[in-house]
């Protein structure tokens, strides 16, 4: 099937001697669905010609037509021309696109000069392609224009496609002229992951095969499979069949199907494929680009096309001069001279394909602009470099880091952000984009700032757009477990929900099964795997708890274990860092502790640091708490008209309170991670 636009100026007055009455103007323009119709049943339906647009002024007008089968488009052209009693010289055909045809319908629609054009694509069965009634396919089209047989040759070498391309583009043009040609001896399958090659090796392929009467159709349509997606077979199946003489390219991206998430569909969109290029093989060419390394979607094609050759085609690699060549070709398409700089990082014996091999260019062009071309930018740092040098952004990040200790927490944030960082500016030289999991497990004591550095988390994830909205959702077990069995999982489900975008933070998440064994805890686990799988792009959970107990808690949840990135230890503060933790949190209200204060401060903590129940952060909280209550009765026990700013701002060792301690059971500080 083919669409063609048709132009020229009508030499005859169709008009008549009333060319200004409305009256006789539309009934010249009632005239031209009848004939459409007429002619499109004295053409055995099939082809469909419409008058598109007219304009009185300049006598031009437009021509829509639907070939379908015709034996001869001229004699077609010039029998409507009489049919519709028009003289029209000028005339210009050229084939166009889908896309265009429905504009010109559509146009014609507009102006009366067809009945409907809705019912025109339903009768030719392109209506599946518009996708109105939700079977439609996203697909591209372009026109395939002509290029002599040795421009073919020498392309062919550019794209380095020279050992498995160039013998089959010789055997196309091996025997020219064949108009009468019927089917496809052979279907394509280009392994490449570079677009460029995809692309324009493609259309040497269209464009030897046009050449020589292989396709008779100059427009070819193209159709990118995503992974998560399954293709609508009606719209698929009204693609090949507007494709008729023609070709379809079917793309895969460059990802393979290991990710299980994403195996389904694609084994599916593979079986509709093949389904539906097997039964229309002998009118539409199919050309399969698939990545270069792509061992399981090859198998899954083979299996599933038996009975039909395919002829599979790669860029070749590039060893030696013949690398050097095609940077040479880089270099003067952009007009500039190479250098030995430009050949600097190929190795001997080493062969490259056309991805690598463009890299290397491109850095070498960008330095090439700034040294020679441009030399006034030579001290100009790269955005790769101002981007690498760039700190995380935000206020969460800064208040992060100036948080006493917690180093590993700083550390496994800090290599999460760069991780992320590294995928974007390497994205050239190779590294793939990929989403890790990012669960955690805290394990530490009580006032450790678990639960801080979890919401510090999930902001720096907002604003380094990781995370969506990055809050923080802080659960317990009493906030998952419903009363009666079937309950757990609707309100884990629930929370997950509410979660999204940020961090769920389960505290003591061990105690859903500690001590309970029963099928309450049992269920919330197993919905805490499956939305931390299911979710594992928009929510981060983060389990909290004491180091040994969640250690067993792992152990007897494998499948949590496995879905975990980080495990993150949160050691207990050493009596200097706690002396640091109380300055900190007195600067932010504006308090000052005296030398006398934090000396007797680093002594109490030697002492109950050793405490089992002792609260790091949280009993500095406190201690402090009672120090400004100590100190406002020792403010007003004093002559209040000596009390000075300095008095007010200052607590000293007599503000302290010494709690009172028993003997104490020692334990180590900090704690090793499992």
């Amino acid at each position: 099937m083919r669409f063609y636009h048709l132009t020229g100026t009508i030499e005859n007055d169709i008009w008549g001697e009333e060319v200004r009455g409305q009256r006789r103007k539309s009934d010249v323009i009632r005239m031209f669905p009848t004939r459409s119709e007429s002619y499109y049943e004295k053409l055995n339906c099939k082809g469909y010609f419409f008058v598109s647009d007219e304009n009185e002024d300049n006598a031009s007008v437009e021509i829509g037509i639907i070939e379908n089968g015709l034996k001869d488009l001229n004699e077609a052209i010039e029998g409507y021309l009489r049919h519709c009693g028009l003289e029209v010289s000028g005339q210009v055909v050229e084939e166009v696109t889908f896309r265009t045809l429905r504009n010109m319908l559509s146009r014609s629609n507009r102006y009366s000069y067809i009945v409907d054009d809705d019912e025109i694509l339903e009768r030719f069965e392109l209506s599946n392609l518009t996708g109105r009634w939700g079977n439609g396919l996203a697909f591209g089209e372009n026109i395939i224009y002509e290029l002599g047989e040795e421009q073919v040759y020498e392309q062919a070498k550019t794209y380095l496609l020279e050992e498995t391309a160039l013998p089959e583009l010789k055997r196309i043009y091996a025997v020219k002229n064949q108009r009468n040609a019927i089917g496809h001896p052979v279907q394509y399958m280009l392994e490449t992951d570079d677009k460029t090659v995809r692309r324009e090796g493609a259309r040497l392929l269209l464009k030897a095969l046009y050449a020589v009467g292989r396709i008779r159709n100059r427009r070819y349509c193209y159709v990118d499979v995503e992974p998560d997606e399954t293709l609508a077979i009606p719209g698929l199946e009204a693609l090949y069949k507007s494709s008729a003489e023609g070709t379809v390219i079917i793309r895969f991206p460059n990802v393979g199907i290991a990710d299980k998430e994403y195996a389904s569909s694609v084994v599916r969109n593979i079986e509709v494929i093949a389904e539906v290029m097997k039964r229309h093989r002998n009118r539409v060419l199919t050309i399969l680009c698939l990545p270069r390394e792509c061992t399981e979607l090859r198998r899954l094609f083979f299996e599933n096309l038996a009975n039909i050759s395919i002829i599979e085609l790669k860029e070749d690699f590039a060893t030696g001069e013949r690398a050097k060549n095609f940077l040479r070709m880089l270099a003067k398409k952009n007009g500039i001279r190479s250098d030995q700089r430009l050949f600097a990082r190929l190795e001997e014996g080493k062969g490259y394909l056309v991805p690598e091999l463009r890299t290397f260019f491109d850095e070498w062009y960008d330095r090439k602009l700034k040294t020679t071309v441009y030399p006034q930018y030579k001290n100009v740092e790269s955005v790769r470099s101002e981007v690498a040098n760039a700190a995380p952004k935000g206020s969460a990040y800064d208040e992060l880091m100036e948080l006493i200790g917690l180093t590993e927490a700083k550390k496994v944030i800090v290599n999460a952000l760069n991780y992320y960082k590294a995928q974007k500016l390497f994205a050239d030289k190779g590294m793939k984009s990929e989403t890790h999991s990012m669960h955690m497990v805290f394990t530490g004591n009580p006032g450790s700032a678990k639960t801080t550095v979890a919401r510090l988390f999930a902001e720096i994830m907002r604003d380094n757009h990781l995370l969506s909205k990055g809050h923080l959702v802080e659960v317990g077990r009493g906030d998952l477990v419903g009363q009666y069995v079937g309950w757990t999982a609707k309100i884990v489900k629930r929370k997950f929900k509410e979660a999204e975008g940020g961090v769920l933070f389960i505290d003591e998440a061990y105690s859903l099964v500690d001590d309970r064994g029963g099928s309450f805890g049992d269920e919330a686990i197993n919905t805490i795997v499956q939305e931390m799988e299911n979710r594992r792009d928009s929510v981060v959970v983060i389990f909290a708890g004491y180091p040994d107990k969640m250690e067993g808690f792992l152990e007897k949840n494998p499948g949590l274990r496995s879905r975990i990135a980080f495990h993150v230890p949160f050691a207990d503060y050493t009596p200097d860092e706690l002396v640091e933790i109380a300055e900190l949190m007195s600067s932010k209200k504006d308090i000052v502790l005296s030398d006398d204060a934090k000396e007797k401060m680093h002594g109490l903590f030697e002492t109950v640091s050793l405490r089992p129940d002792f609260g790091n952060g949280r009993f500095v909280r406190n201690l402090l708490e009672k120090a400004r209550m100590a100190q406002a009765t020792r403010l007003l026990s004093m002559d209040l008209d000596a009390v000075t700013e300095d008095d007010v701002r200052t607590i000293t060792a007599d503000d302290i309170e010494t709690p009172e301690i028993e003997k104490p059971v020692r334990k180590a500080f900090g704690f090793s991670a499992a």
